[in-house]
């Protein structure tokens, strides 16, 4: 496979937005990401309040897991089926279920009557559809942008995580958390699955719903197929799976470093997930920038760069320091998902993107909850300090095995 077919003008950020039904579910996307983006904060302030006798950091890799078990399952079926289903549909069930379920979560919070038993049921069946509803919504955007706009739009869908997931939502969060409690946030995820909604209902018109799903009576390829006609993009998906499972204890141990290290709060936790933000909005913004570098080179500098991160995390205990790492962290590490998922999607026909980016996203993704519940144990035995540099030197450890996986050609 390669980094790109004919050659292609790739459009500008600016160019894509003129597009209505584009702009709408980008701006659709990057509301309900700043009320997901709160859950950064809520989610560990509230798991803490309920853990009981499990022990905190098992607690927080559990919730963290969740919503990614049943969700990675679904996601799988449909990416190594052979029936496709329309991508508005999966969008618009996601937001439905998960409108219902948080705001179930957020009023039983709100009474204090949220368990954590309830709520680990809650984030298992609520997000049934959210990974097959993040794969759709890319497929959404890029389908309705064409080949000279993926790229941009692949900039977009991280330039608006970026924003919203990392800087506007746990800000937010902190603030909402230390006001008014955990689930008022929840509340505010519920409130941005809604908005989602109807931006996918409005923005999206029903004839571009099937759009990158195979034709009725005609017996489409599975993903799983696809992929192994196009090696270069099936070695890149087991580097980007390793890539995220070596992060993931970090998310386990950062509230537990920002109470410990840091002896700070739920506003300090959210000033660091923004400092994140921050950084990769300011990657986010540059990645269109970035479209004539060479793409695989590009993809094993930036796992380089990431992996001193929680390294030098580890070796501070000064909040100011520790959101200078982490904001150079987000801005070196925002442009590896929009490019791996262009590089992706370059060699792709119309009719093999669903079944090979819902498998992708799934493959990628699989790796958060199997990462926190490996976190879990990890960061309770070697400690939150150790569990950082444990994350930091084996993403260094993958380096090499990422060199030889994209660099070689087929």
């Amino acid at each position: 496979m390669a980094a790109a077919g004919a050659p292609v003008t790739n459009r500008s950020y600016r160019e894509v937005l003129r597009h209505r039904g584009v702009a709408g579910l980008l701006a659709g996307d990057l509301l309900a990401g700043a009320g997901t983006g709160m859950l950064l904060v809520a989610m560990p302030v509230q798991t803490l309040a309920i853990h009981g006798s499990v022990p905190r950091a098992v607690a927080i890799g559990l919730v963290a897991a969740s919503p990614f078990i049943l969700s990675t399952i679904l996601a799988s079926v449909i990416g190594l089926g052979r029936a496709g289903v329309a991508p508005r549909t999966l969008l618009i069930a996601d937001c439905v279920l998960r409108a219902v379920t948080f705001t179930t979560l957020g009023l039983l919070a709100v009474t204090d009557r949220l368990t954590l038993p309830v709520l680990l049921a809650g984030l298992l069946f609520g997000s049934l559809f959210r990974l097959a509803g993040s794969s759709s919504r890319r497929l959404l955007a890029t389908s309705m942008a064409g080949d000279e706009g993926r790229f941009a739009v692949n900039g977009l869908l991280g330039l608006n995580m970026s924003v919203a997931l990392y800087v506007v939502g746990p800000v937010l969060g902190g603030i909402v958390v230390a006001s008014a409690g955990a689930g008022v946030a929840l509340l505010a995820d519920a409130a941005g699955a809604l908005i989602l909604l109807v931006a996918t209902l409005v923005s999206v018109p029903r004839g571009d719903a099937g759009r990158g799903v195979p034709r009725r009576g005609v017996a489409g390829e599975s993903g799983w197929r696809i992929l192994r006609r196009r090696p270069v993009a099936a070695r890149l998906l087991i580097v980007v799976f390793f890539f995220n499972f070596f992060y993931m204890p970090i998310e386990v141990a950062l509230p537990l470093y920002v109470r410990g290290s840091l002896d700070a709060g739920a506003s300090a936790l959210g000033l660091l997930w923004g400092a994140l933000g921050a950084g990769a909005f300011v990657g986010a913004a540059l990645v269109n920038q970035l479209r004539n570098l060479p793409q695989r080179h590009l993809l094993i500098a930036i796992i380089g760069l990431w992996g001193m991160c929680p390294i030098a995390l580890a070796l501070t205990g000064d909040l100011t320091v520790a959101m200078i790492v982490f904001g150079l962290g987000g801005l070196v590490w925002a442009p590896f998902t929009p490019v791996a998922y262009s590089f992706v999607q370059s060699g792709l026909e119309p009719d093999e993107h669903q079944p090979v980016v819902t498998l992708w996203t799934t493959g990628a993704t699989v790796a958060a909850p199997l990462g926190l519940l490996a976190g879990g144990p990890l960061v309770e035995l070697a400690g939150v300090t150790g569990g950082l540099v444990l994350s930091g030197v084996l993403t260094l450890l993958l380096l090499p095995i990422a060199a030889v996986a994209v660099l070689r050609r087929d």
